[in-house]
C-alpha cells in the first residue's frame, strides 16, 4: 500500500511500497525505499537515495546526490509538545517549523537523528547513530552523540 498525494515527481523516480508521501517534490532518478514518510513542502533533489524507515518532515530540503540511510530521523520542532499551554491538542498553527538543509553529495548513516535548524554541508558524512545538534561543515565526517567532527572526507 502506498499513499502518494500531490507529489511533484521528476523522471525515473522509484517509490517502493508502504510509503506515505504527500505535497512534496522529488527530483529525477531519486529512489525512495519502503516504509518512508515524506511530508508536505519537503524538497528532494536529483539522484538521491532514501533508505527504508526514514522520516522527513516539513522544513527539510535535500539537495542532489544525497544518500539517507535507513532509520534516519529528521526533527523540525525545537520545543515539541502535544498540547498548548491551555491544554488543547496542538495543530499546524501552534508551532514554528524549523528548517534543515542537506547539501549536495552529503551522506547520512543509518539511525542518525538530525535536530532542527541544521545544515549538513556539501559532501559531508554523518556516521551511523550520530545525533546532529549543530551544523556539519562541508567535506567533514561527524560521529557520536552529540556529533563531533572526527575527520575529512577524502575526495
Amino acid at each position: 500500500m502506498k499513499v502518494i498525494e500531490n507529489v511533484k515527481k521528476g523522471k525515473n523516480v522509484v517509490i517502493r511500497d508502504f510509503v506515505n508521501i504527500y505535497e512534496c517534490e522529488i527530483g529525477d532518478n531519486t529512489k525512495i525505499a519502503a516504509f518512508v514518510e515524506i511530508r508536505r513542502g519537503v524538497k528532494i533533489g536529483k539522484n538521491c537515495k532514501i533508505e527504508p524507515f526514514t522520516f522527513i518532515p516539513e522544513g527539510v530540503i535535500i539537495e542532489d546526490e544525497v544518500f539517507i540511510g535507513p532509520h534516519v530521523t529528521f526533527t523540525n520542532d525545537k520545543y515539541p509538545r502535544a498540547t498548548t499551554d491551555t491544554g488543547k491538542l496542538k495543530n499546524d498553527k501552534d508551532w514554528k517549523i524549523s528548517k534543515i538543509v542537506v547539501k549536495r553529495r552529503a551522506s547520512i548513516g543509518a539511525g542518525a537523528v538530525i535536530l532542527p535548524d541544521i545544515t549538513i554541508g556539501e559532501n559531508a558524512l554523518v556516521g551511523a547513530g550520530a545525533v546532529v545538534t549543530k551544523d556539519v561543515p562541508s567535506n567533514k565526517i561527524v560521529l557520536g552523540n552529540p556529533a563531533k567532527v572526527v575527520g575529512d572526507v577524502e575526495k
